[in-house]
């Protein structure tokens, strides 16, 4: 996979709290010049890099109930529709990781499905955290946004005791098998993670390493 076929496939990712108006400036410069599939920031910053990509391919991917999940469900519909109404054209929204790890799959279902609906149509993404879930619950929470209606599931914020690993991607892959995208994120540095994470199921790959793997893939 050269440069511009995986520029294709990256989120350029900046989700750091102490991000600046002029990182995400350098972030959307990047994702412009480098041809990346998409910026992925908090919710703060969605105004800002709608202006700033206005009229490009580049998608703003805005994180919801970042990184713990543990907002209410209708605090999480919210949050969604202003990320929306200020130029967010996704969302990854965090899972109720506590309800999950009590029983409560209907509660976490239902709450996946209300985001959905609440979006209008906009991609959504679901993060699990997998650092913190077990094979079963990563299985559940898979069948749980495929049912729901999401677009997506996503491995990890970032912000976990680890992040994406290929055994992770190919559990997920063969729980949602080609209905829905999968999402490796967290702790990805290298060319060569993202070419076996790739390889094991993921259709996209979120982090902020992204320019220096870029530099590492075959110039093309």
């Amino acid at each position: 996979m050269n440069r511009r076929e995986l520029a294709t496939v990256i989120e350029h990712t900046l989700l750091r709290p102490d991000a600046t108006e002029t990182d995400i400036r350098t972030l959307c410069t990047e994702a412009l010049a480098c041809g990346f599939r998409a910026v992925s920031v908090n919710p703060v910053w969605t105004t800002l890099c709608a202006k700033h990509l206005q009229n490009t391919n580049v998608a703003i991917d805005a994180c919801i109930a970042f990184p713990l999940g543990a907002a209410t469900a209708r605090i999480k519909v919210e949050e969604a529709r202003d990320a929306l109404q200020n130029g967010a054209t996704g969302i990854a929204v965090v899972i109720n990781i506590g309800a999950l790890k009590s029983g409560y799959n209907q509660y976490v279902e239902k709450e996946i499905a209300t985001i959905v609906k609440a979006a209008g149509g906009a991609p959504v993404k679901v993060i699990l955290e997998t650092s913190c879930l077990t094979e079963e619950e990563k299985v559940a929470a898979c069948r749980m946004s495929l049912r729901a209606g999401a677009t997506a599931v996503k491995t990890s914020t970032g912000f976990g005791a680890y992040g994406a690993t290929v055994e992770d991607v190919r559990l997920i892959r063969a729980t949602v098998g080609t209905h829905l995208d999968i999402k490796a994120a967290g702790g990805i540095r290298t060319y060569e993670e993202v070419i076996r994470l790739l390889d094991a199921g993921a259709t996209t790959i979120g982090t902020s390493a992204s320019l220096a793997i870029l530099e590492e893939a075959p110039a093309g």
